[in-house]
């Protein structure tokens, strides 16, 4: 009986595991920032499925939070870029606006959010923040 590999050892293509999209900043991004995202994780998907449904779902969320953050807070375009790790996905949002984010008091009767920031803490196994002179990035690491 021959002995043969049992799976193709060919590489995916590194846009499946890397990926960068930019955005003017308009409202309507943060909807295209998620597709965009979608669009990353179908692509990591063929060839590293998630470990649970949920962290696709996560992933999402915290991608949609952050774009909607961007076009509230910061003026003009952003990226938006995700990339695989060995244990899940980084995920970079860059936009314009030097203040690093801070959380606020959630106050439902209020409206007004303030739970955007917690979340992000409660879904990534890590956030930081990196201020330069043209922005920020803010990094989410989280599990795939």
């Amino acid at each position: 009986m021959p002995t043969g590999p049992r799976w193709n050892h060919t590489p995916p293509p590194e846009e499946a595991y890397e990926r960068t999209f930019a955005f003017p900043g308009e409202l309507r991004n943060v909807t295209g920032t998620r597709l965009a995202a979608e669009e990353f994780l179908c692509g990591l998907a063929r060839t590293s499925p998630p470990a649970t449904p949920e962290y696709w779902d996560d992933i999402l969320l915290v991608v949609t939070e952050l774009a909607a953050n961007v076009v509230q807070y910061a003026p003009g375009p952003f990226e938006l870029r995700m990339r695989r790790t060995f244990d899940g996905v980084h995920v970079t949002m860059h936009d314009t606006s030097t203040v690093p984010p801070e959380p606020r008091p959630f106050r439902p009767s209020r409206g007004g959010g303030g739970i955007g920031w917690h979340l992000l803490h409660t879904l990534c196994d890590q956030v930081s923040v990196v201020v330069t002179d043209n922005g920020k990035d803010v990094h989410a690491f989280l599990p795939w």
